[in-house]
């Protein structure tokens, strides 16, 4: 089994690594390419991943090239992880959107919608050359922001399915608060990537004993630190928002915080800084510590599952994805990309079915699914005006006047990654 990494100069890599190493029951991989433009970061992390295969006695390889067509030719699957411009750009996506009043965060926004302009034309280009080289290679989407992009891989007819590490997270997080095994933990994870909210917390599986009420109960204090969220909001809603939703509902709140501290990107790219000459190290083989603090926590046991499980090879059956809505929400388009516990299996991913919706939830989830479509638009075709478009019809954003102002930042923070610009 042939496995690339796209974007394997990341300083996530070494955890991804980690996982093949450890599951190799799960995903038998005989080769893991890692692909990356930049020579210098791919050759140290490269390095640091042969140590860690060879410290757990795996007897696959591991090759590194930043050949593309190579990287791809004859791959089973191919992740992608990959971030256009880079930190800078991140920076930038955190910063402009403040000047306007309005929250700087990579995915969700005007920052989020920055990305997906510079990401979504890049992402087709490699998706395009996996289809030439190998038609029936599964395209595995980690780059953020993870709904729009799979959208788009999706309608060009890609074998795709988009992960993200929040549901991952909080069911050992949910797991550790009951004392059980994360294994045993099923939520009822439902909403789009980065809007989610999870209604119940099953014991064993989707027809478990559902012991939300006992978290919210027992545990509501420590779910609400965490989620820097008001426990009294928690008793409101009755179910537990992810992280991300705190953008929204405490919008002001959050862009006085940003507008006092460093940008999370400055914080990242100093930690990359210390994590690159950590790798440099030839008697490290194993991922450090600190690289728990740079995100993606669980993504290697996610991304491990979910390959397992469209080649065939096993992983857990019901994962939460990001895939085609296809009636699962009746009042999103069938196109919409949810994000939802599905059966997955070398057919792809079959979204389980979702009780009705609150209101309150499903009319954000429907803006939000507005702006995606939007969004995508822009990112394939380009324009001032459906840039503006998208941006009046976020949530977030919604005045005309911010509109305009977030759509000249946008285009001038962006203009070398846009070909249109």
């Amino acid at each position: 089994m042939k496995l690339t990494v796209v974007g394997g100069g990341s300083t996530y890599t070494p955890e991804l690594v980690d996982g093949f190493a450890r599951l190799r029951d799960t995903l038998p991989v005989e080769e893991l390419v890692l692909m990356d433009p930049a020579q210098d970061r791919l050759d140290l992390v490269g390095g640091l991943a042969r140590r860690i295969f060879a410290r757990q006695d795996h007897p696959g390889r591991i090759t590194t090239t930043t050949d593309l067509d190579r990287a791809v030719d004859g791959a089973d699957a191919v992740l992608l992880q990959l971030r256009v411009g880079g930190q800078a750009a991140r920076e930038q996506d955190e910063t402009w959107p403040l000047e306007c009043g309005c929250v700087g965060q990579e995915t969700t926004g005007a920052g989020g919608l920055a990305k997906a302009l510079r990401t979504v034309p890049v992402v087709l280009d490699i998706a395009d050359r996996v289809r030439r080289t190998n038609p029936h290679a599964w395209i595995i989407d980690f780059t953020n922001p993870v709904g729009i992009v799979t959208r788009a891989l999706l309608q060009a007819g890609h074998k795709a399915v988009g992960l993200c590490n929040v549901a991952i997270g909080l069911q050992r997080k949910f797991a550790a608060l009951l004392g059980i095994e994360p294994s045993d933990v099923h939520l009822d994870h439902m909403g789009l990537n980065h809007l989610t909210w999870e209604t119940g917390v099953r014991l064993g599986g989707p027809e478990g004993e559902d012991v939300l009420p006992k978290l919210l109960t027992d545990h509501v204090d420590t779910i609400a630190a965490d989620l820097r969220l008001p426990r009294a909001l928690l008793d409101r809603l009755g179910a537990v928002p992810s992280y991300y939703l705190r953008y929204y509902y405490a919008h002001d709140e959050v862009v006085r915080e940003l507008g006092t501290r460093p940008s999370r990107a400055a914080e990242v790219a100093a930690m990359e800084r210390q994590l690159l000459t950590m790798y440099a190290d030839p008697s490290l083989d194993e991922k450090p510590a600190l690289l728990a603090q740079r995100g993606g926590a669980y993504y290697s046991e996610a991304a491990v599952d979910l390959a397992a499980a469209l080649l065939g090879g096993g992983g857990t059956p019901y994962q939460v994805v990001n895939t085609y809505n296809r009636g699962t929400f009746p009042f999103l388009p069938d196109d919409a990309v949810i994000e939802v516990q599905a059966a997955v299996g070398a057919k792809g991913a079959s979204p389980l079915p979702v009780p009705s919706v609150d209101p309150l939830h499903a009319g954000l989830m429907a803006n939000v699914t507005a702006y995606e479509d939007l969004a995508l638009q822009a990112a394939l075709h380009g324009g001032r005006t459906r840039v503006f478009r998208a941006l009046l019809s976020h949530p977030l954003i919604g005045q005309h006047e911010y509109a305009e102002a977030l759509t000249d930042r946008l285009i001038a923070h962006n203009r070398e990654h846009l070909a249109w610009a």
